[in-house]
């Protein structure tokens, strides 16, 4: 009788090779549905850097044109500000009317469709971005 219970619990260890297979196949398929989405949202990182970008840059021009004797568009350095990465900005327009922050994402990997979903509008001075040359526009008034 000990050896029948020595055979039985002998084959009741361990996985079938089909079940390892199932279970293998399973997370190939969370794999591929999980790793496109995780590259998106980091390619969305990338635009959410450059807007980051433009908000720092208008909250330092706020603070610029606090003190009375401060009438001329100052530049990036005399704001001092750091852009993320490799992004590169300016600042331009009227200190009187509608100053126009613009930051381009040097990295090229902010995703056209995110783009062309938040277009900038410079009749209409609406914030967005230029999907052609990867630069997002910001306006002050």
């Amino acid at each position: 009788m000990t050896l029948n219970k020595l055979r039985i619990n002998a084959n009741e260890k361990g996985f079938t090779l089909i079940e390892l297979m199932i279970v293998i196949a399973i997370i190939g398929i969370l794999a591929a549905i999980a790793i496109p989405n995780f590259i998106a949202y980091r390619n969305k990182a990338y635009c959410s850097a450059a807007e980051s970008d433009a908000n720092s840059i208008g909250a330092a021009l706020a603070d610029y044109f606090a003190i009375p004797n401060h009438t001329d568009l100052p530049t990036l350095t005399d704001l001092g500000i750091a852009l993320s990465g490799d992004n590169t900005g300016g600042i331009g327009g009227n200190p009187n009317s509608t100053i126009t922050i613009t930051v381009q994402d040097q990295s090229g990997r902010c995703p056209d469709n995110y783009m062309t979903a938040k277009p900038y509008d410079s009749t209409n001075e609406i914030d967005g971005w230029n999907s052609a040359n990867n630069t997002y526009y910001k306006y002050v008034k």
